[in-house]
């Protein structure tokens, strides 16, 4: 589980080679026990869920790095090291 970012409580990672999602490029997230994976283009949760609050949140920081998501989801998908992507101030 490579973590890319953490910020406010949220782990953001990546999966190596994981199928699941048909392929669409994907981050997971995590807070307080609980996952949901986000597609990078639409920013729309594939799967799981996170409070409200949390998942807003993603959402936002997830727009300000959206090339950097899917340049780490390409990365993971060759099993390459991660680049660290600035957490939300």
């Amino acid at each position: 589980m490579p973590r890319v970012s953490a910020f406010y409580g949220i782990v953001i990672f990546f999966l190596y080679n994981e199928d699941r999602h048909g392929g669409r490029p994907h981050f997971h997230a995590e807070f307080a026990g609980q996952r949901v994976s986000y597609d990078i283009e639409t920013l729309k949760p594939l799967g799981g869920r996170l409070p409200r609050r949390p998942s807003r949140l993603v959402t936002r920081w997830a727009r300000l790095h959206q090339d950097e998501l899917l340049a780490n989801w390409h990365r993971a998908r060759e099993e390459k090291t991660m680049v660290p992507i600035d957490p939300l101030p």
